[in-house]
C-alpha cells in the first residue's frame, strides 16, 4: 500500500528552485533514503512534506489525501511526524516535558502513558535523565530525545532529518539499531541521511536527488553497487 506520493513536486525560495518536479512514492512498512549532497534538496522535501514548506506545484498525497496545504499541525493528526535536522529540542524544559510536548496533540491519555513506557524502553537513558534540562544532554542523548519525541505522535510515518550528524560512531549505530527495531514494529521511515553508505545499508530503496531534481532511484542494495553512485556518495 502506498503510504506517501509526491508526484512532481516543485519548491521555490524566491526566485530559487529548490525542487524540480520530483516523484516518489514510500510503501507502508518501508525504510526509503532519501541521498545527495548539500544543498541538493532534501531537507526541503521533508520540510515541505510536513507543511513547514509551501509546493510552488505538484502534489502530496498522504494515504491518498491532499495534503500540501493543510497547516503543520493537522499533519501531525494524521500520522506524520518530522524529526528534524539539528534535532531542535527545547533545551530549558526537561526531557519529560519536551515527550509532554510530542504527544500535544492526542487525547488518549492512557495511549499516551502507554507509548511514554515504551519510549523509556527505546531508550533507557532518557528514562534516567527524565527530570534533567534538555539542553545538558549530551549529543547523542538529545537525538533520541528528538527521535522519541517525534513516536509520541504516535506516527505511521517518521521523517528523519540527519539523525547521525555530529555524533559518534558507536552512538549512531545505537540509534540506527533503535530505528531498526521502530520500523520492524511497523512505522514507515523516510529517511535523509549524509552518510550515504549508512543511509544504504539501512533502507530498503533509495532516491538521489541532485541539484533539486531526482537523479537515480532503485533499491538501496543495487545502488551501492552503482558506480556512479560509488564514486559520487561513497568515496570509492
Amino acid at each position: 500500500m502506498t503510504l506517501l506520493k509526491l508526484s512532481n513536486l516543485s519548491v521555490h525560495y524566491g526566485a530559487i528552485q529548490a525542487l524540480r518536479n520530483i516523484s516518489m512514492e514510500i510503501n507502508q512498512g518501508e525504510v526509503v533514503s532519501l541521498i545527495g549532497a548539500n544543498g541538493s534538496g532534501k531537507t526541503t522535501t521533508l520540510r515541505t512534506i510536513s507543511g513547514l514548506v509551501r509546493k510552488s506545484s505538484g502534489d502530496i498525497l498522504y494515504e491518498n489525501k491532499d495534503i500540501s496545504r493543510k497547516p503543520a499541525s493537522d499533519i501531525v493528526k494524521m500520522g506524520l511526524s518530522h524529526v528534524p535536522e539539528g534535532r531542535r529540542i527545547f533545551p530549558r524544559m526537561s526531557v519529560y516535558e519536551n515527550l509532554e510536548v510530542g504527544a500535544i496533540t492526542r487525547k488518549d491519555k492512557e495511549g499516551v502513558q502507554k507509548d511514554f513506557k515504551r519510549s523509556f524502553e527505546l531508550f533507557p537513558r532518557l528514562l534516567e535523565r527524565k527530570h534533567q534540562m534538555a539542553g545538558t544532554l549530551s549529543g547523542g542523548e538529545q537525538q533520541m530525545l528528538a527521535i522519541a519525541r517525534g513516536l509520541l505522535s504516535r506516527p505511521r510515518l517518521l521523517l528523519l532529518d540527519e539523525p547521525s550528524m555530529g555524533l559518534a560512531p558507536l552512538i549512531v549505530e545505537e540509534i540506527f539499531t533503535i530505528l531498526r527495531d521502530i520500523n520492524e514494529t511497523g512505522t514507515t521511515i523516510l529517511l535523509v541521511e549524509q552518510n550515504a553508505n549508512l543511509a544504504l545499508n539501512f533502507s530498503d530503496r533509495a532516491y538521489i536527488l541532485k541539484n533539486g531534481i531526482i537523479d537515480l532511484q532503485g533499491n538501496s542494495k543495487d545502488l551501492l553497487h552503482n558506480e556512479e553512485v560509488r564514486k559520487a556518495y561513497l568515496g570509492a
